[in-house]
């Protein structure tokens, strides 16, 4: 049997504890606590505890204790072997037992430091917790987009929750513009463009395969007849969109419809003004279904004909080289191109 010789010890058994060596001193009573095979001491009867040990002690005990090596715990703790070693020594002399047996390459666990290394091991980890959970902030990831007005307020605002919803880590900055053809600010992450796609940034995707529809009000297009008269209508008044001038001869080619000249015309920078303008009637226009749908949907313009143009353009969204990389990018990348609200494209790199 390992620990103190037995004729110095007195014995007693306990029925429901079984067999407890003790001896008393005059600091108390040592109790021999069989542990593993072995014996553990238990001083009782000594002064109580006046406080805690300090907590510079306990971190340097569990990084020893996890790493069984004090060098190993002074390089996770950013201390010298030596410090460590220190703080170990105070403790224990402050508990009055050895924590750790030293070795001649190492030191290893007693059976009380085991005992005591698993409610310090707990404390360190709930107060990482505590901390984490109620105090520690996620650093924001941030992303900037820059979009055209119409793209931006119809197709994608809508839709934005959804991606803020799946990383809310991420901090959105949109911006937008009416016309834009290179990535002439830093600061931009993502440019969603629009046009044929001839430009010179290697990484583009397309998001849009686009048709045009004729739109006005209901009662714009009851002045034309029932069903109204297409040419009639394109003769009238017209709102056209700067950039899509000819989107009205485009359709009169395309379809054979033999269509002349509007008597009056206005233009708007933007498919989105365009159509505030024909929402105050009196005009007929050409806009994009993706734009057109949800003020259809919601019956505040008509679509009187079938009529639905290609359209040579499209939306693309290019990405900055060097944020490519960048998580978030590429969790906005392909949240954009694999998702409902656009059609997919590819990789123009």
């Amino acid at each position: 049997m390992s620990g103190p010789r037995m004729d110095a010890l007195q014995t007693t058994a306990l029925p429901a504890e079984g067999c407890l060596i003790f001896k008393r001193t005059p600091k108390g009573t040592i109790f021999m606590i069989p542990v593993c095979g072995t014996y553990c001491v238990s001083l009782t009867g000594a002064t109580p505890m006046s406080r805690l040990p300090h907590v510079t002690w306990l971190r340097a005990f569990e990084a020893a204790a996890r790493h069984s090596s004090f060098s190993a715990a002074a390089e996770d703790l950013n201390l010298t072997p030596a410090a460590v070693s220190q703080h170990i020594r105070l403790l224990e002399q402050h508990l009055g037992v050895n924590l750790f047996t030293r070795l001649p390459h190492g030191v290893a666990l007693t059976d009380m430091g085991q005992a005591y290394a698993l409610p310090i091991r707990k404390a360190f980890s709930e107060m990482q917790d505590a901390t984490s959970g109620l105090f520690a902030r996620r650093r924001k990831r941030h992303l900037h987009i820059r979009t055209s007005v119409t793209y931006g307020a119809l197709v994608l605002a809508p839709q934005i929750s959804e991606f803020s919803a799946l990383h809310p880590d991420v901090e959105l900055h949109m911006t937008t513009a009416v016309w834009s053809d290179r990535l002439d600010d830093r600061r931009i992450d993502i440019d969603i463009r629009y046009g044929t796609g001839n430009w010179t940034e290697p990484h583009m995707w397309q998001l849009s395969h686009e048709t045009g529809m004729v739109i006005c009000t209901r009662d714009h297009a009851a002045e034309f007849g029932d069903p109204p008269d297409i040419a009639a209508m394109a003769a009238d008044r017209l709102v056209l969109v700067m950039g899509s001038e000819v989107e009205w001869q485009r359709l009169s080619s395309h379809y054979q419809l033999g269509l002349g000249q509007a008597q009056h015309s206005a233009k708007a920078d933007s498919s989105l003004m365009a159509l505030q303008m024909l929402l105050g009637g009196g005009c007929a226009g050409i806009i994009h279904e993706s734009f057109a749908t949800p003020y259809l949907d919601k019956g505040l313009l008509v679509s009187p004909f079938s009529f639905r143009l290609p359209i040579r353009e499209a939306y693309f969204m290019i990405i900055d080289s060097d944020a490519l990389n960048r998580s978030e990018v590429a969790e906005f990348r392909d949240w954009l191109v694999g998702g409902d609200l656009t059609g997919r494209g590819q990789d123009g790199a």
